[in-house]
């Protein structure tokens, strides 16, 4: 039994010994298990000399890039970097790009839109397009503000108000428009838009395009799925073919930001800037609207079986219950 206690386990014992109800035992434990009886722990083993690790200190943060990038010149090992040195900004191939362009931006043009609400007129808003930085973009937004490709934002409304920006519906491809534009050689896909977009996101990739008064086209949707692949007879024969599922934006609608908002970036091109009118914004941003119930159980359920009702009640969600109209629009000389 003493040979049993002489154990480490008995350490374990004896450090909790004041929770031991036993006066006895407690005079007991330190004489069956001494101090000079504990073993000692042994040290850790030494790692090989073509496995030593350089020791890492606070001080190698203060260098500079280039020196650090001089320090590892000829080492195989990889060099640690903290998070924050890990900034796409470090990345860049060439780290004197100006990421302000987006709120610094000269503008070449100006836009004019006056809005109403439930019939009410609002104000004006003065849009300055960045011909510059995005030229096709904005030929695209004077095209459709002054109805130079036989279309326009005249008599079209705002559909959605989020809390960092609200959203106009664009020009729908049916109807009148769709007639006009095919009558004037109006080209709406967004192609050209794309390419504009990926090249700014290239450009400065950490930066926040969409800021706090800016306007931009909205040119694809991030949340649209992949296209499926399906088989389909053509000429006797078997083929894969790819369904795409939903419709891309067709460079028509456009967005102006309340606040800065990062979310934009991956579906909207910024043409320009609110340059006045910032009121008017405001008021329409406070418009009571549809309440967003996307977090209820009964609408993901439906959503997940496919239920119709779920994708037309989506679609009125974040819609304004007034109707918010731009009576007219046009190019300010």
């Amino acid at each position: 039994m003493i040979s049993n206690l002489n154990t480490p386990n008995v350490h374990v014992l004896n450090v909790q010994r004041d929770q031991i109800p036993s006066k006895g035992m407690r005079q007991l434990l330190p004489s069956l298990n001494p101090p000079s009886q504990l073993p000692t722990p042994s040290p850790p083993p030494s790692l090989p000399q073509h496995q030593t690790t350089p020791p890492v200190s606070t001080p190698i943060l203060k260098l500079s890039r280039r020196a650090l990038a001089a320090a590892t010149v000829g080492s195989s090992l990889p060099l640690l970097l903290p998070p924050y040195f890990c900034s796409p900004c470090f990345a860049q191939p060439n780290t004197n790009v100006d990421c302000t362009i987006y709120t610094n931006s000269p503008t070449t043009k100006k836009a004019f839109m006056d809005i109403s609400i439930d019939g009410e007129p609002a104000g004006r808003v003065v849009v300055g397009l960045f011909g510059d930085d995005a030229p096709f973009g904005s030929s695209r937004f004077i095209s459709l503000a002054t109805g130079r490709a036989g279309i326009s934002y005249r008599r079209k409304e705002f559909v959605k108000i989020m809390p960092n920006y609200i959203q106009h519906i664009g020009v729908r491809s049916y109807g009148v428009d769709v007639e006009l534009a095919n009558r004037t050689g109006s080209d709406l896909i967004a192609d050209s838009l794309v390419a504009e977009w990926e090249a700014a996101k290239d450009k400065c990739p950490s930066a926040t395009k969409n800021v706090a008064g800016s306007v931009g086209i909205v040119i694809r949707d991030p949340t649209k799925p992949p296209p499926k692949l399906k088989l389909v007879a053509r000429k006797g024969k078997l083929e894969v073919d790819e369904e795409e599922v939903g419709k891309d934006p067709n460079g028509t609608e456009f967005v102006i930001s309340t606040k800065d908002s990062p979310e934009l970036d991956a579906s909207t091109l910024v043409v320009g800037r609110v340059l006045e009118g910032m009121d008017v914004v405001e008021r329409i941003s406070k418009v009571k609207t549809v309440q967003e119930n996307t977090g209820s159980p009964y609408f993901r359920v439906a959503k997940l079986i496919g239920d119709k009702r779920a994708v037309v009640a989506e679609r009125g969600f974040n819609r304004p219950y007034s109707k918010i109209i731009i009576t007219n629009c046009g190019l300010i000389e």
